[in-house]
This record gives structure tokens, C-alpha cells and sequence, in this order.
């Protein structure tokens, strides 16, 4: 029999020192800057081990004195936080009609955002209008080109681990290419990852917005399209091709049943509570609106036919939502997306009263409230994350 504390890893001092790296590293991006003294008392490390913590991460380029303690008994104390030019990623959301770009730096501070329009249904020069757009967010933000240390890019549909195809994404030409990971790789000069808009939704929902903190919540996608992101242990649950949460082609009550799912959304949750069909039932209630969102801005203010609509409009995101809630019964529900945003409460309300008699658990129905597109702030952080744990790995 095997001993099987010898298949353990030791705690060897060079495994322990980068330990309490990566605790400090992580203690100066939480609090901000930070004198020795109190990353010894947050650590637990005396002040000897804490000055040559300090001293090594220093000399590695990873954190830098930015100024001294004032106002205290004693002499003032030398003051300590990450060094921003540690390293740079880029965050993009990419849709049919643009793509956002953002730049920030290792601290999570956001230097630059670029947005460019794609032309129509063209699916050539992908490649060339990405990197020109990340050139010239680097640009804008005073970095050299080829500083990246990282790149994340949000899309529709997901990203097929077996075969490079992005699937679920009729609608977006000019990503498809099973070659195009690679080429956008080669094009970036950094590591690329491309992952589905909704999901980093909700990564931006949990660092920033109302799931903060939370393991086990569902966020509900409602704009042009509708899709979800399902958190399950603090994790993002892909599914085994990548397309967990691509609930529009669900079946769904009032709404036809798509036979074909290779075809652009033709029924299921879609066709109930997509942008268009919300704009279809706001014509029905005698409420005009050049998109989704104003028609439900106009509705709020609508006596009478608003609140009509609303209730209408409710019960189709509530009907959807029951099922999914149904499966995976979460902590929280995070409505997030441009149809709900334009709702704000009253929407939220509504549907949490629709809800409640069609499903038997009970999670708490949450607004997003990270602030801007969650899309790009949630691409920024997932390129965040990797770009960290390359960048404050010591040993």
C-alpha cells in the first residue's frame, strides 16, 4: 500500500514564498496601498519575512513605493501597491453591429475603450478589424503595441472545445473560422481566449454587481437576444460543448417550437421575449419605440396600455425563467441586458410576481448593477484573472 501522504506536494520554501507573494499581491489590489507593517499584521508574517516579501516583489517588477504613512505617532512608513505596468490586457465585446474594445492594466484600472462599427453581414477582414481596433486602443491608452499580456473577447454563441467553431452564432459572420483563435493569436502577439458574451456577464455580475460573492446563481440575458450564464460552485458551467444557457431555442409556452436550431432563431424564449418580439407586443399595446428599450421607457410612463404591457411582457420573461429556475435552483437570479435595464424595478417587480406562482424555488430576483457594458467588464477581468496568474506566479 502507498503512503499517501508521499504523493503530496511538500511545503519547500520556495512553494511557501510564492504563496505569500500571491497573498500579498492579492491584499495590495483588495486595499490598495500598503505599508510592511500591515501586510505582516493582514498575512500573519513577521516583519523581517514581511521586508524581504516586500524587497523580492519589488525587485521582480511587481510592486512599487508609491509614498510613506503621515499623520501617525513614530516615523512615517514606506507605502507599497502593485506596479500598474506589471502588465496589460484588453477586454472586447463584439456584437453584429460593433465591436467595444477596453484596455486596462493590472490593477484593474481601465486606461482606454475604442468602439468600431462592423459593416453590415461582411464576414471578411475579422481578423485585420481586430487587431487594428486593439492598435488603436493601445493607442488612446499611451501604450507600445505588443504590451498585452492577455486579450478576452466576448461573443454570441460559444466557442466548441472540440472542433474551434463558434456555435449558436448565425447572426455573427467573420467568426466562424476554426483557424481563428489561432490567427488572432498570431495578429495580437499575446494569448487570446473568446468566450460567450452572457457568461462574461455574469463574471462581471459576481466581481462587480449583484452577485458579488455569490456560488450558485443563474443571470438572465434580455436585449436583442436572450441567454443565460449559469454559476454553479463559484464556476461557470459551459456544459460539454461550450453551450450551457443558450436558452433561446428553448421551448417555451406561446412560443413556437423551433424544429431546426441551426436556423436564426425561429422560435423557443426567443421568439417571446427577443428585442423584436418585444417591440411586436409594444405595437400590439399602441406603444411606439425605435427599439426595445424606448418602447418599455415609453411604457413606464403609459398609464393604463403600459401597464398592460408590462404585465405581458413580465409573464413571457417569467415563463422562460421558470424553467430554468426549475433545473438548476439558485441562490439568486441576476436580470441583466438592455430589456430588463430599461424595466429597472417596476420590470424586476413583475416578474418576480409572475415567478413566484410558477416555480417552486424561491431565489431572489437581483437587477444587475455593474455599471457600463458587463460584457467588456467581465472580458476585462477574465483576461485579468489569467493575466495575473502568470504575472504573480514567483516560483
Amino acid at each position: 500500500m502507498t503512503d499517501s501522504t508521499s504523493t503530496r506536494r511538500p511545503g519547500t520554501p520556495s512553494r511557501l514564498r510564492a504563496i505569500n507573494d500571491r497573498a500579498a499581491l492579492d491584499l495590495l489590489l483588495e486595499h490598495g496601498p500598503l505599508s510592511r507593517t500591515r501586510i505582516g499584521a493582514l498575512t500573519g508574517l513577521s516583519k523581517p519575512t514581511a521586508s524581504q516579501l516586500l524587497a523580492r516583489l519589488e525587485a521582480a517588477g511587481l510592486v512599487v513605493p508609491v509614498g510613506t504613512t503621515a499623520g501617525g505617532p513614530g516615523p512615517n512608513a514606506q507605502l507599497y501597491q502593485v506596479n500598474p505596468a506589471a502588465g496589460y490586457v484588453a477586454g472586447l465585446d463584439v456584437t453584429p453591429s460593433q465591436i467595444s474594445f477596453a484596455v486596462a492594466d493590472i490593477t484593474g484600472r481601465t486606461l482606454a475603450e475604442h468602439e468600431v462599427p462592423t459593416p453590415g453581414r461582411q464576414a471578411a477582414g475579422t481578423v485585420a478589424r481586430v487587431a487594428d481596433g486593439v492598435a488603436e486602443t493601445l493607442r488612446l491608452a499611451g501604450l507600445a503595441p505588443g504590451c498585452l499580456s492577455e486579450v478576452a473577447i466576448g461573443t454570441p454563441g460559444a466557442l466548441d472545445p472540440t472542433t474551434g467553431k463558434l456555435r449558436y452564432a448565425p447572426h455573427l459572420p467573420g467568426w466562424h473560422d476554426p483557424q481563428l483563435l489561432t490567427e488572432l493569436r498570431a495578429a495580437l502577439g499575446a494569448p487570446v481566449s473568446i468566450e460567450n458574451d452572457v457568461n462574461l456577464a455574469a463574471v462581471a455580475e459576481r466581481a462587480l454587481g449583484s452577485a458579488r460573492g455569490c456560488d450558485d446563481f443563474v443571470l438572465l440575458w434580455a436585449a436583442e437576444g436572450i441567454g443565460a450564464a449559469i454559476v454553479i460552485g463559484g464556476r461557470l458551467y459551459r456544459g460539454f460543448t461550450g453551450g450551457a444557457g443558450e436558452v433561446g431555442y428553448m421551448p417555451v409556452p406561446g412560443a413556437p417550437v423551433v424544429r431546426n436550431v441551426r436556423r436564426e432563431n425561429s422560435g423557443g424564449f426567443q421568439q417571446l421575449a427577443g428585442a423584436d418580439a418585444v417591440l411586436a407586443l409594444a405595437k400590439r399595446h399602441g406603444l411606439s419605440g425605435r427599439t426595445a428599450e424606448a418602447a418599455i421607457e415609453r411604457a413606464l410612463v403609459t398609464p393604463g396600455a403600459g401597464e398592460e404591457f408590462l404585465g405581458e411582457l413580465a409573464d413571457r420573461l417569467a415563463t422562460g425563467l421558470a424553467a430554468v429556475v426549475a433545473v438548476m435552483d439558485p441562490e439568486i437570479v441576476v436580470l441583466s441586458g438592455g430589456i430588463p435595464t430599461a424595466g429597472g424595478d417596476r420590470l424586476r417587480e413583475l416578474v418576480r410576481e409572475e415567478l413566484t406562482g410558477l416555480a417552486v424555488p424561491r431565489p431572489q430576483l437581483l437587477s444587475s448593477t455593474v455599471p457600463g457594458s458587463p460584457v467588456l467588464h467581465g472580458a476585462l477581468h477574465h483576461a485579468l484573472t489569467a493575466a495575473r496568474e502568470r504575472a504573480f506566479t514567483t516560483a
